[in-house]
């Protein structure tokens, strides 16, 4: 490997990017055909009550219970964490975006990668609505 070969050029990181992305997405889409395939093995027979709004439960409302569920097998955890994943691709890619921009030493484009993230982090995380 030369030294060329280390350089972070916008190609490679374009590659790069491509293939975190695709991965994350078919990851996702794994856990997401899992989980489902097994919430109708289960519940397939069942008749939906669609009069009452039922959302999502609470065992499933904190990032750490959607481990805990889906670590258990259960199919409602496992599509939400599929779901989880495919949520977080955008924002892997946006840091690892700043750490190639800074490895390009690109300060400009390095800061506005890392105001998209905050923007992202703050978003997902309630404090701005």
């Amino acid at each position: 490997m030369n030294a060329d070969d280390k350089v972070m050029t916008d190609e490679r990181m374009e590659l790069i990017i491509g293939n975190l992305l695709r991965v994350m997405v078919s990851i996702s889409a794994v856990f997401v055909a899992a989980g489902g395939a097994l919430y109708l093995i289960h519940h397939g027979i069942e008749t939906p009550d669609y009069g009452v709004f039922q959302g999502v439960p609470k065992d499933l409302r904190d990032l750490r219970d959607v481990f805990a569920v889906a670590g258990d097998l259960k199919s409602l955890g496992i599509i939400q964490l599929g779901i989880l994943l495919l949520i977080a691709t955008p924002v892997v890619r946006v840091i690892f975006s700043v750490f190639a921009f800074l490895l390009e030493r690109d300060s400009m484009y390095a800061l506005v990668a890392s105001i998209v993230l905050a923007v992202l982090v703050m978003g997902l995380t309630g404090v701005i609505m």
